[in-house]
């Protein structure tokens, strides 16, 4: 046998491509793509191969890499008896290197996969990190249209995907970020209807092209820029489930309210060089609180108008218009 071909997920597991297993893994049972090359590039697998028992060739997404998927392919390295290896790796664009030696490899591994970001503990945001491929089987979910539409596009963005969330009810709580390599703080591109808390209905407009830490709310806006620049900077997404309170710029005393919401985040590729976030979000649940007297965690959508009337909808306007235009 001239090549064997291996996957480490990102759970540490191995597995051979085109089995079920991996297929499972994919979230894909039929997938009519390079579904391996997609999972190294976007998922966190570890590609391993054995090239006519003398050569060991590593293809991984170095930002993606979890941890237990590089425990599981370091110690495969330390029971491997050839001398020989070639990582390939994906920064920007596709690099390798040769190494000679277990010990050089697995070192450089180690310094490729380190961890470029971790959230902080914050007292005021509970962030709890979802399984991405379980949101494929779940079919009542409308944020597993935006998560195929991702994975069929491999990444890229087009004007098909802000029709796609008007005819899914999605659009309102939509909101996209832009992030360039060279600048440190993502701004806004579109923000739904919903995200009028932000700043009033004004804001839906004005902010646009702001910076997402310069809204009212500092906090939340530094707190939200960290994950939108991770996610950028990956190529991978995010599934969350977040409590917090937020404030309610657009209403009388700006009231705070405790929130409980899913949070998908996706990296698109822009004919430019900035990388565009989507953020959709799925109310959930309710919050009770000794404190706080019951409030309606679903009060950003009051009155607010169908997304399928355009010229009824701030959220539309021109601003989006020329968004989808110049994607």
């Amino acid at each position: 046998m001239e090549h064997l071909t291996i996957l480490v997920s990102p759970e540490g597991r191995w597995m051979l491509p085109g089995t079920s297993e991996f297929f499972a893994a994919l979230g894909d049972p039929d997938p009519d793509y390079d579904a391996v090359s997609f999972a190294v590039r976007n998922l966190g697998f570890i590609k391993f191969e054995v090239i006519r028992q003398s050569v060991v060739e590593i293809e991984l997404h170095p930002r993606n890499i979890e941890l237990p998927a590089l425990l599981a392919l370091q110690q495969q390295l330390l029971s491997s008896d050839l001398r020989l290896f070639r990582i390939r790796y994906f920064d920007e664009s596709w690099r390798s290197e040769i190494l000679s030696s277990v010990e050089a490899t697995i070192s450089r591994l180690s310094e490729l996969c380190r961890p470029h970001f971790l959230p902080l503990a914050h007292d005021r945001f509970l962030v709890e990190p979802q399984d991405f491929g379980m949101l494929f089987e779940e079919e009542d979910n409308k944020l597993r249209i935006m998560a195929q539409k991702w994975r069929v596009s491999f990444g890229h963005f087009d004007p098909g995907i802000i029709t796609l969330a008007m005819h899914n009810e999605l659009l309102q709580r939509l909101a996209i970020i832009g992030v360039k390599p060279r600048q440190q703080d993502p701004v806004w591109r579109f923000l739904g209807y919903d995200h009028r808390w932000i700043g009033g209905g004004s804001f839906l407009q004005t902010g646009l092209g702001e910076k997402v830490a310069d809204i009212p709310d500092k906090e939340y806006g530094e707190w939200a820029s960290t994950f939108y620049r991770s996610v950028a900077e990956s190529g991978r997404p995010r599934y969350d489930l977040i409590t917090t309170s937020i404030q309610y710029q657009d209403e009388a005393g700006k009231p705070w309210r405790p929130i409980r919401y899913e949070r998908l985040l996706l990296p698109w590729k822009t004919p430019s060089e900035e990388v565009f976030v989507t953020m959709c979000s799925k109310l959930v649940g309710s919050i009770g609180t000794n404190s706080v007297a019951a409030p309606s965690i679903a009060a950003p959508s009051i009155t607010s108008p169908s997304v399928t009337a355009w010229d009824d909808d701030p959220s539309d306007s021109s601003a989006s218009r020329k968004l989808v235009m110049s994607s």
